[in-house]
């Protein structure tokens, strides 16, 4: 990913969203772009124009923190938005990807312990790099998909399935390009994801659609509709990003139902189904 083009894209898109009114601005006549002008929000940042203009071009190491953070305010950037601004800005130096890993055998444990709860380890770009029994029978049989596409993005908008199995596929899909922007934004330089988005952007219009809005992840628990087969009823779910091992890129989604609700009921069927009826 060319970080200048990103940081270009992602302010833009950001002063887009905003009318002169909603920060304070009169609005002087017919403007030839949608939202703030350059000017407008150097003036709301406290800086000069051309401070801005270098930021906006990707020239961001020619700029100083104190001027990201007062242009994030001034853009009104959500904290998931700030820190996407400033990995575009400040990107690490080691981006490169470590490729497929064994995960230990205790986390594996770990995972096979929660065994009424769905539960998987996502890695860097979103590589799933381990589940339990639970999590196979609810979202895919992972282990029958080839690690390199067994990612959360391929699965989401490349697997049928995927719009059929969550109820709100449009809130499931949004939410899987905000975590790859994020991810983009850490590892400008990895060419695994670099693949993975070329490659999505390439077969799948919803997924042009939904990158071009520049959305970033901004939680790590929410909720989510699911449906099964058998027993052919809705699971609600809520679900909790946990850190599981000692790199920050890995995380555990753990997804949980409400104690004595249909779901959860639905639920213990499909495990005891997983176990062979056991």
């Amino acid at each position: 990913m060319d970080t200048f083009d990103a940081l270009r894209d992602f302010l833009i898109s950001r002063r887009a969203r905003l009318r002169p009114q909603d920060v304070g601005l009169p609005d002087h006549g017919v403007r030839r772009v949608r939202g703030l002008r350059r000017e407008e929000v150097a003036t709301l940042a406290a800086v000069s124009v051309e401070h801005y203009i270098r930021l906006e071009r990707g020239q961001a190491s020619r700029v100083s923190d104190a001027v990201l953070d007062a242009v994030a305010e001034a853009l009104r950037l959500s904290p998931g938005e700030r820190r996407y601004l400033r990995s575009l800005a400040r990107p690490s130096a080691g981006s490169a990807p470590e490729g497929y890993r064994s995960i230990r055998p205790s986390v594996q444990h770990i995972l096979d312990s929660m065994a009424g709860t769905p539960a998987y380890l996502v890695g860097r770009g979103g590589s799933i790099l381990a589940w339990n029994r639970l999590a196979a029978a609810v979202f895919a049989d992972f282990g029958s998909i080839p690690a390199a596409q067994r990612t959360v993005g391929r699965l989401v908008f490349t697997d049928p399935r995927a719009r059929w199995l969550y109820v709100d596929w449009e809130a499931k899909a949004r939410e899987a390009v905000s975590y790859l922007r994020t991810e983009t934004g850490k590892r400008p330089q990895d060419p695994e994801l670099t693949r993975e988005i070329d490659e999505l952007a390439h077969h799948s219009e919803d997924f042009r659609r939904l990158w071009s809005e520049q959305h970033v992840l901004e939680t790590t628990h929410s909720t989510v509709v699911l449906r099964c087969h058998p027993p052919h009823q809705r699971l609600e779910f809520s679900w909790e990003g946990l850190q599981l091992t000692s790199d920050p890129d890995e995380i555990v989604l753990v997804y949980t139902t409400a104690p004595g609700s249909p779901s959860a009921a639905a639920l213990l069927e499909i495990l005891r189904a997983s176990r062979g009826g056991g």
